[in-house]
């Protein structure tokens, strides 16, 4: 199996061109990036793609921004997912990041929205992969349980970060059994998260080092199940981000760390990971 990484412009406004010569010298083959609001948009970012041979994994995200308008339906998100699949459609994504729906919706609401868009996807010849995320579908574990019961056919993004910080704890109790959601997930977001926030200082520093020990164990629990499942690519996008998750200093509101510096390591560190997991056969 092999693994690949793929970069997040959450955050970086840059043309994509101009982005993609410091993410291949990184080790990313591709980027994971929102479906453009416009056709227009979407036509210009595909021909980069395409002139550059560069993989797109794109986000599809429905009823708002990431926080979503809390009045909108399940029949809004689905309506705003037909637009993302029209969109991304010229792109040629490797699959769909869905990061959709309300996090006050119970589990039956998350489960109709997940199986109607995941009908919508496979009639437009794409796979799609709904993502773990605060405010959205999926935001705790227990939750995703109930719902993917519900959804048989459905494969998902795991950015258990989010669980962590919903749960105040590391999901490392003997009782946290997340071994069917292990066995559905389709796309790793590798952000390291902690108790009381989604995103560490940097992943590196020794006070987090049980955060990162915990998430390491569950990305590689996933590998295992991969494997299991016939995969011969895995795809992981490090996802450390801004909006609120980079640490800044009180009264300048300075970045404690360099989001890029952050990302690429966890890309290099998850590879060489990867890399003694799989010497192991």
């Amino acid at each position: 199996m092999k693994l690949e990484l793929f970069r997040t412009l959450w955050g970086d406004m840059r043309d994509w061109g101009d982005i993609i010569p410091e993410t291949r010298e990184a080790g990313f083959i591709g980027l994971e990036a929102r479906i453009p609001q416009t056709a227009a948009e979407a036509v210009e970012k595909a021909a980069v793609l395409q002139g550059e041979g560069v993989p797109y994994i794109a986000i599809a995200m429905t009823g708002g921004g990431v926080i979503p308008r809390q009045s909108a339906t399940v029949s809004d998100h689905i309506d705003d997912f037909q637009g993302c699949l029209d969109r991304a459609a010229v792109m040629a994504p490797r699959f769909i990041n869905v990061l959709g729906g309300n996090d006050r919706w119970g589990a039956s609401q998350q489960a109709e929205f997940i199986n109607k868009a995941h009908e919508l996807g496979k009639e437009a010849g794409f796979t799609c992969s709904f993502e773990t995320h605060r405010a959205r579908i999926l935001s705790s574990p227990w939750m995703t349980l109930d719902v993917l019961r519900q959804c048989p056919d459905a494969v998902f993004t795991a950015d258990i970060s989010h669980w962590v910080v919903v749960c105040e704890r590391l999901l490392d109790d003997p009782c946290d059994d997340f071994t069917h959601f292990i066995e559905r997930v389709h796309h790793l977001q590798a952000r390291v998260g902690y108790d009381q926030g989604p995103q560490v200082t940097h992943p590196g520093a020794p006070e987090y080092a049980a955060a990162l020990s915990f998430h390491q164990k569950f990305w590689q629990s996933v590998w295992d199940s991969q494997k299991r499942r016939g995969y011969t690519v895995t795809t992981m996008t490090p996802e450390f981000g801004p909006d609120g998750y980079l640490h800044t200093l009180p009264f300048t509101n300075a970045p404690v760390a360099d989001l890029w510096d952050l990302n690429r390591w966890i890309g290099a560190e998850q590879m060489r990971r990867f890399a003694l997991w799989t010497s192991r056969d």
